[in-house]
């Protein structure tokens, strides 16, 4: 029996038929024999209604009933799936982050999560139930509600599967998987099998919406195996790991299979040790009961039961049989490094796009020691997120030099403010913005044992008369900011050069507006 943890965004709950057909299939996964825990999105648009309806209502909005108001489409779709399950038949109980156990820091809007304590969750599976979590929320130490920024759904549903031990974490959208690039642009963009987490990291980082940032940075934290699918159809979808493997990763035998994640490892948990990976058997955990007491779980209906003949099992000995069987189970699934292997990997894994960055250029700014310290101190006390940078070479003689930055389009007004408010101070000369970019960042693990990457994409842009107004590079990746008018044109253009293009279009767009 495997512990599933399954994520649905907004456009798979968009409205009543498509939460009908997504408690078939998490229904479904359950009668395979697994335990599931359901993560949920806000229906369809419905963070985006509220957010209008408080725009309509005042320009600055208090951030704690911001969270307050947001929280709310969440808590809607929970209930909504819940009821769906039940009326199929299985037991489901709805929690709100807070009563998940969520626990965040105070940035309202956009707040981290310090914590998670699935008590309530663990005792629902427990008790034969399925599992219903709002995403996005939490709660912070003076117990009010926060939300964790757009996209935070995926965070919930991999901060829950690392507390819960969960063997896998299903991301379901509205696209088959991870392509080589966004299918509403370049419809001949393949869907990528596997892909590791660094290599996500880059693209979730640089402009791919189909998983969020700080998901990906959690599950490579602690583990997590991750599956990006979709819930309008059965294909398999695109895994992200860590570890190095024989050979093209594979993922579990089960995984062909609708809704089975994981190969089942009860077997290799009542083994007690055998054909565990080495020093499996030190990380066993104590009971908190003797074996007479111990009451043990059920691998069919997932229920702690007590030994026969003794009473029904206390409060304490559920929770320690749970501890005890989640612990067992990541004890006998192996872990793979976390060094990998790349030789027989493509060049390039994909393409991502960005119109989200504003670009802030000081012209004649002092080239002296310590003017660059000061000019992101200023940007930093806005709590502006900087992307890019680049400096120019000092204009000879003048001993002033132009630097620009880009930020995402929500920081930037902060930002502009703060430098124009110490203009004198900073001794710049003007300030130019342009909201009016793109960028295009060609990501691959496959470039650190390849040479000629920057020139084939600097001649495919410049074949397509796209201009680059800054450059910025890591090992895996380049990324390039371009006239936004063109990054379309750009991304086809790279897409092609890289041979990513597929025979037949394997991207299909299942649902959402892309609003």
């Amino acid at each position: 029996m495997a512990l599933v943890v399954q994520k649905y965004g907004g456009s798979s709950v968009a409205d009543i038929e498509a939460i009908r057909r997504v408690a078939k299939r998490v229904v479904a996964t359950r009668e395979a024999g697994n335990t599931v825990v359901v993560v949920v999105s806000a229906m369809g648009d419905t963070t985006d209604e509220l957010l209008d309806q408080a725009a309509a209502l005042t320009a600055t909005p208090p951030a704690r009933e911001m969270d307050i108001l947001l929280s709310a489409g969440e808590r809607i779709s929970m209930a909504l799936l819940a009821m769906a399950i039940d009326e199929l038949g299985v037991p489901a109980r709805a929690y709100t982050g807070a009563q998940a156990g969520v626990l965040t820091d105070s940035k309202y809007g956009r707040a981290s999560i310090v914590g998670v304590l699935p008590e309530r969750v663990a005792r629902a599976i427990q008790a034969g139930a399925i599992a219903i979590v709002a995403g996005f929320q939490g709660i912070n130490e003076v117990e009010d509600v926060t939300t964790l920024g757009r996209g935070g759904s995926d965070t919930t549903a991999v901060a829950l599967a690392a507390a819960l031990n969960a063997d896998v974490c299903e991301i379901y959208t509205d696209v088959d998987g991870l392509f080589t690039a966004d299918p509403r642009i370049v419809p001949t963009a393949r869907r990528v099998g596997s892909l590791s987490s660094e290599e996500t990291l880059e693209l979730a980082a640089h402009g791919a919406k189909i998983l969020h940032l700080r998901a990906v940075e959690y599950a490579r934290r602690f583990g997590v195996p991750l599956h990006v699918r979709s819930s309008f159809s059965d294909r398999t979808g695109t895994w992200i790991y860590d570890g190095t493997r024989p050979g093209a990763f594979v993922p579990p035998a089960a995984a062909e299979r609708l809704n089975e994640v994981v190969a089942a490892d009860t077997e290799s948990a009542d083994a007690a040790g055998t054909d565990r990976p080495a020093g499996a058997a030190e990380r066993q955990p104590r009971p908190a009961f003797s074996a007479a007491e111990a009451p043990v779980l059920d691998g069919l209906s997932g229920r702690v039961v007590a030994p026969e003949g003794a009473g029904a099992p206390s409060s304490a000995s559920v929770d320690a049989a749970h501890r005890h069987a989640i612990t067992t189970r990541a004890a006998a699934r192996p872990r793979p490094s976390a060094k990998e292997d790349h030789v027989e990997a493509p060049v390039i894994s994909g393409i991502a796009h960005d119109r989200s960055q504003d670009k802030i250029t000081l012209v004649g700014v002092p080239d002296v020691p310590g003017a660059a310290a000061r000019i992101f101190a200023i940007v930093a006390g806005t709590d502006a997120n900087i992307d890019m940078i680049v400096q120019d070479v000092s204009a000879e003689g003048t001993g002033l030099t132009n630097i620009s930055f880009t930020c995402p389009d929500g920081d930037s007004a902060a930002a502009r403010e703060a430098l124009e408010t110490a203009k004198d101070e900073l001794g710049f000369r003007s300030l130019h913005f342009n909201p009016d970019i793109g960028k295009l960042s060609l990501v691959g693990a496959g470039m650190r044992s390849n040479s000629g990457v920057s020139a084939r994409l600097f001649n495919a842009l410049a074949e397509t008369g796209v201009n680059i107004h800054m450059i910025s590079t890591s090992e895996i990746r380049i990324s390039v900011v371009v006239d936004d008018a063109v990054l379309d044109d750009a991304v086809r253009a790279v897409h092609t050069a890289f041979g990513l293009d597929a025979d037949a279009a394997e991207a299909v767009v299942y649902g959402g507006t892309g609003r």
